[in-house]
Order: structure tokens, then C-alpha cells, then sequence
């Protein structure tokens, strides 16, 4: 008795994809990951750090021009990239720490000087010296004795508000001239050198010079004598 084989019915496969419908995901996938990259800038830029340069001489001799800088951010302030809108948070300078710091003069790019007068402090400054409540302040760190001529306050600081300056006093457009920092405008606080660069013309590194920007990195390239490298990964 023979026995009779049915034969199976083939399996029906998907036609293979075609040639758009692949460059379709690609292009999505594509466009996905870029859009995840640019939230992430977006993320560490307005809130957690900045890279920015020194571009004056205000702060000779701890800040050299030239000299670029990871900024930490966090928890000073937080706000959307290449927009006027930021929120101030929690964290607060100490006295004698470095601060970058929307300039209060309209106009101006951001400023970095060391805070100097904390809020209710009382500071003058003559025979040379910068006194805080009566007493004589210590800097180490200012570029050159200041001018004992000079003379200023004495002043209270209000609350909410900082009295600013540079470390290179003769050549610093600090409190002095324009008044309080208020803690509104306060952005970060430096932390490390990653790059200094000595340009072959200063103002380089000024806002508005991306050509002699340039040109100070391809020099570098060039000419690496004019790399700082003994600046590198200094941190305050």
C-alpha cells in the first residue's frame, strides 16, 4: 500500500528591502543620533561647563592671555546656550576664589576676576592694600604691589552682590570702576588649563577676531614654541 506525500507549501518571505526603504532608516538613525549629540551639548554647555579663553591682561600673572580654560558651571547657574534666559542656582563663591561672570557693563564680554568682598563686608582700599572689616587682606597672588596712592571706599557690600578684581591691579577694569557683582550675573568657576597659546597679536583672542583666532592656532601648529606647555592642566 503506497502512501501518498503531500508536498509542503513553500514559506512566503518578505521581498527584500529596497534601496529607499534602507536609506530611510539610515537617514532617521542618522538624524536621531545627531539630535541626542546636540541635546547633550546643549545639556553641558547650559549647565554643567563652558571652554572659554582668557583674553586680557587683568588677571597677570594667575591668567595669562591666551590661556584656555574648562569653566564648571554647575550648580552656579544654568541656562539655554547662544540665548539671553538663565536661571541662578544654589552654589556661592568663597572670598579670594575666581568667578567668570556676565559683565555688568552692557556691551562687554564676560568678565573673570577673583572675588574679593563678600556680601556685608565692609572694604577701602589705601596705603597699598585692599583692608575687608578693618583688616589688612593677604594676596599672594596679585602681579605687583599695588599703587599706595590709591584710595577707594570705604564701601558695604549689599547682599546678593560680590566686589570684584583683577589680579593685575594697574591694568584691571574691575569693582572699582563699575561697582557689585550682582550674584544674578555670577556663570561658573574655573577649573583647569587645558591649552595656553601665547598669539603673535593679543587682541586675537578678543570676541569678533575668529581670523586672527585662526591663525593663532595654525601659528601654534607651526610653531609650537608658542604653546604654554608648562600651563597645561593647571587647576584652581
Amino acid at each position: 500500500m503506497s502512501t501518498r506525500v503531500i508536498p509542503e507549501k513553500p514559506k512566503e518571505t518578505a521581498p527584500p528591502p529596497t534601496a529607499e526603504a534602507t536609506f530611510g532608516e539610515k537617514a532617521k538613525r542618522e538624524a536621531i543620533a545627531w539630535l541626542w549629540i546636540i541635546l547633550a551639548f546643549l545639556f553641558i554647555n547650559g549647565v554643567i561647563g563652558q571652554a572659554r579663553v582668557i583674553p586680557s591682561a587683568s588677571m597677570e600673572n594667575t591668567m595669562l592671555i591666551g590661556d584656555h580654560l574648562i569653566m564648571d558651571r554647575f550648580g552656579f547657574d544654568a541656562g539655554v546656550p547662544f540665548t539671553s534666559w538663565h536661571v541662578p542656582l544654589w552654589r556661592s563663591p568663597k572670598r579670594q576664589e575666581i568667578i567668570i561672570f556676565r559683565a555688568p557693563v552692557e556691551g562687554s564680554p564676560d568678565f573673570v576676576k577673583r572675588v574679593i568682598g563678600m556680601p556685608g563686608d565692609t572694604l577701602e582700599i589705601h596705603d597699598g592694600a585692599v583692608w575687608l572689616n578693618g583688616a589688612r587682606l593677604n594676596e599672594p597672588y596679585i602681579k605687583e604691589s599695588m599703587d599706595a596712592l590709591e584710595k577707594y571706599g570705604p564701601v558695604t557690600v549689599p547682599p546678593n552682590s560680590y566686589f570684584a578684581m583683577g589680579d593685575n591691579r594697574s591694568d584691571s577694569y574691575d569693582s572699582r570702576y563699575w561697582g557689585f557683582v550682582p550674584r544674578a550675573n555670577l556663570i561658573g568657576v574655573p577649573v583647569m588649563i587645558y591649552l595656553s597659546i601665547d598669539a603673535p597679536t593679543p587682541h586675537a583672542w578678543e570676541p569678533g577676531h575668529l581670523t586672527e583666532r585662526f591663525e593663532a592656532y595654525g601659528n601654534a601648529i607651526i610653531h609650537p614654541s608658542r604653546i604654554r606647555w608648562g600651563r597645561f592642566f593647571r587647576v584652581y
